[in-house]
């Protein structure tokens, strides 16, 4: 069967839904048309020139990457500056530009998972984790005539779905009442008069965010002209070792020294000219392990509070971290940013092949921008 951009996107936004994306973010389809054809999806970490060059020498209709190109406003795209060159070289070669960035960092499986993975732990609890989905319970009270077409515009607009169940729902009955005044145009009932008939209270609930849609869809089916209703917004329940979010945290099989772990990231990682370096005692026991794939000083402070032995993430800066080691944090280790997020590559190549047949192929060119590194050699 033939498959398309658009069926490609659906597919990676099943797998990192854009909701779970930071809202400065910008993730999806950058260029390309959803109704063209796709035979071969290529993957790659950031959409360089030399990148954009090689999607379009190995055949590639769609390029799917993680950092966005357009992330940052820019007022042109010729072909003369840089994006606009890494534009057109796609679209005249026929390529899409997908990106899944901060919605595949905080996504389960996701670029956190794969970075804990690869360093040797199990990938649990998010060092950030994001809400809960924030759900509404819903209660609606219908003449009974018409209360089963009256949900399945509900259900269509996103009520009733609770885990692997559709179309949940729970009906009371009971007797409505109501006086139309005037300017009222009753659909039953006299102005005047007060009305009294039978009514189905239909409860159910659904996903926060679908309250607009529910919403509209309740007045413009609903054959009342104020149609009777009430949202109650539900406690969260999240699961932590579960929950969506930024970073992971995860336990080694056993401890070993600080040093040791150190050369294991390194090991488990793509190479890069700058490598890995680190911050804490050589000989240090450590266990717990916090990682967060790409720049990760932000979590500095969080970390610190988590009980974890050492942090492992990127771009880490001279002065945030001599701070937080002088108060107290626990060991970190700071790895090349490409060298972190990398690796989640082929887990969204496999995601696509599996579920789409189409081939893929990951570009391994290296796009950490640090090409050199030396150490002193003499006085």
């Amino acid at each position: 069967m033939s498959t398309t951009v658009a069926k490609i996107r659906a597919v990676m936004e099943q797998a990192y839904p854009p909701h779970l994306a930071e809202g400065w973010d910008q993730v999806g389809l950058i260029c390309g048309d959803p109704a063209a054809p796709v035979t071969k999806v290529a993957f790659a970490l950031d959409c360089t020139q030399g990148v954009a060059e090689r999607a379009v020498e190995l055949g590639a209709q769609l390029l799917i990457v993680h950092h966005p190109l357009l992330l940052r406003g820019v007022h042109s795209v010729a072909a003369d500056t840089p994006k606009g060159k890494v534009l057109h070289t796609l679209i005249t070669g026929g390529v899409a530009l997908f990106a899944a960035h901060t919605n595949a960092d905080s996504a389960r499986p996701g670029v956190n998972d794969r970075l804990a993975e690869l360093v040797g732990i199990t990938p649990g609890r998010p060092i950030l984790p994001q809400p809960g989905a924030s759900r509404d319970k819903w209660g609606v009270q219908v003449p009974e005539a018409d209360a089963e077409a009256l949900k399945q515009a509900l259900f269509a607009a996103g009520a009733g779905s609770i885990g692997n169940y559709e179309e949940c729902a729970f009906d009371i009955t009971g007797t409505g009442q109501f006086t139309p005044v005037e300017g009222a145009d009753p659909t039953d009932g006299t102005v005047g008069e007060n009305y009294r008939a039978p009514e189905l209270r239909v409860e159910f609930v659904a996903a926060r965010r679908a309250r607009a849609a529910i919403t509209e869809a309740l007045r413009t089916n609903h054959p009342y002209e104020e149609p009777a209703f009430d949202i109650l917004a539900m406690e969260e329940d999240v699961d932590l070792e579960q929950a969506t979010g930024l970073g992971r945290i995860g336990e080694l099989p056993e401890p070993m020294r600080l040093a040791d772990f150190v050369q294991q990231v390194a090991d488990a990682l793509p190479e890069t000219a700058w490598g890995v370096r680190a911050a804490g005692d050589p000989e240090q026991m450590v266990q717990r392990v916090a990682v967060s794939s790409g720049s990760g000083d932000s979590f500095l402070d969080t970390v610190t509070g988590l009980g974890v032995d050492v942090y492992v993430t990127s771009d880490l800066r001279h002065h945030p971290v001599d701070e937080y080691l002088r108060a107290g944090g626990p060991a970190v280790i700071d790895t090349a940013h490409w060298a972190s997020e990398f690796p989640w590559t082929s887990q969204a190549a496999g995601i696509v092949g599996e579920q789409t047949g189409v081939e893929t192929e990951i570009i391994d060119l290296r796009t950490d921008p640090w090409t050199l590194a030396a150490t002193r050699t003499g006085r």
